[in-house]
């Protein structure tokens, strides 16, 4: 097959990065092709999630390797290479990998680089045509530029916290390191539009993103409902700010989702619960009217549903056409058939032995994902690369 090595082989990225935002980006751009090099810090021990386990990859005999599932989750098509960039050699040694690269991207407090020579101001002196991404808890200005940025402060400070949750009870974080995620994709994208950019025009640049501002982006509708109504929205638990039925619901023996989208499905549910008369009353005939109803509406539909077992709800409304969905545990999505159907759980051969891992969603007709490299143990590939004439060379 064409491109079987994927869209951006021969594109070269040097990872300063560490945590969950920046190693997430680099190792999409690794499943997409692209060579990664991984700067890890010796002093430490490395990235800081290689302690944050257990979980830990163990070999036969039962002794703990460095690979936490928590690093796994982010670093396969990698090389690890142990630098100390506080040194004049480690910062040399960087400079060096970087003239071979097309991308550096890291994750330091704004200015922290600059006392090794390795900031944006700096490398661009060196390296005009580098794209140079920088991403930080608030981004390079600002009033909070200076303060340290983490998941959990970037889903407080930036309102999603605020609507999760149940409505009695405390603001939630999300149960996924998500600010983190989502900013690794918004990082994925700007690289790619750079790259793009300095293809056409030999120029490099710097992608400057923060936790924050991420964050906030992605809070969709329910940021742009409260810009348009100057209302402040509430936590709904699982329900939807502007469906009704949107939510999960208790049944008999565990529990559903249910997503009515338009008036149609919402009379086809229920003709299922056996309550036909809601969907011709005024105050329910429409999602506007179940808006402003939403409580007296799920008076009635939470105890049709918990008479009912979940298997026989969802088998009644799939074959009414209204969108319902069980609600699974981690044991029960990777047992499906539909996960490996789409190749969502893919085996490597790491140091210690094989590991499970979580496949990339990407589906590419023409150049598809590949994973060549299991995530790295320490320092692994530390000399490979850097006596090699060409280091980012597979």
């Amino acid at each position: 097959m064409a491109g079987s090595e994927g869209p951006l082989k021969g594109i070269k990225v040097l990872d300063l990065s560490r945590i969950l935002a920046g190693p997430t980006c680099t190792q999409l751009l690794g499943d997409l092709g692209a060579s990664v090099i991984k700067i890890e810090n010796p002093t430490t021990g490395g990235d800081d999630t290689r302690q944050w386990g257990p979980p830990y990859v163990e070999d036969a005999d039962g002794n703990r390797s460095d690979l936490s599932a928590y690093f796994m989750a982010a670093n396969r098509n990698k090389k690890s290479v142990a630098i100390d960039i506080a040194t004049p050699e480690g910062q040399a040694q960087v400079k060096r990998l970087a003239a071979h690269a097309d991308i550096l991207i890291e994750n330091f407090k704004p200015g922290g680089l600059a006392k090794y020579g390795l900031d944006y101001a700096s490398v661009s002196q060196e390296f005009p045509s580098l794209v140079y991404c920088s991403i930080s808890g608030y981004g390079q200005t600002g009033p909070n530029a200076s303060k340290p940025g983490y998941d959990l402060m970037a889903q407080g400070y930036g309102g999603i916290m605020s609507l999760t949750g149940d409505p009695d009870g405390a603001p939630m974080k999300v149960g996924v390191g998500i600010a983190d995620v989502m900013c690794g994709m918004y990082a994925s994208v700007g690289i790619l539009a750079a790259l793009r950019h300095r293809d056409q025009t030999g120029e490099g640049q710097q992608i400057d993103l923060a936790l924050v501002d991420t964050q906030i982006a992605w809070l969709i509708n329910e940021g742009v409902n409260y810009l348009t109504s100057g209302d402040v929205p509430q936590r709904r638990g699982n329900g939807h700010p502007n469906i009704v039925p949107y939510d999960v619901y208790e049944t008999a023996d565990g529990h559903v989702i249910l997503a009515v989208g338009n008036d149609g499905q919402f009379r086809r549910f229920c003709d299922f619960i056996d309550h036909p008369d809601l969907a011709d009353d005024p105050r329910y005939a429409t999602n506007p009217a179940r808006l402003e109803h939403r409580e007296t509406l799920n008076a009635v539909l939470r105890p049709a549903l918990q008479s009912r077992d979940t298997a026989a709800v969802i088998a009644g409304l799939e074959a009414c056409k209204v969108p319902v969905g069980p609600v699974k545990t981690l044991d029960q999505v990777f047992a499906t058939d539909q996960v490996a159907a789409r190749q969502m759980q893919i085996a490597m051969q790491a140091g210690p032995g094989e590991v499970q891992l979580i496949g990339n969603p990407l589906k590419l007709s023409r150049t598809p994902v590949t994973y060549r490299n299991a995530p790295p143990e320490f320092g692994a590939d530390t000399q490979a690369v850097l006596n090699a004439e060409n280091p980012f060379d597979d």
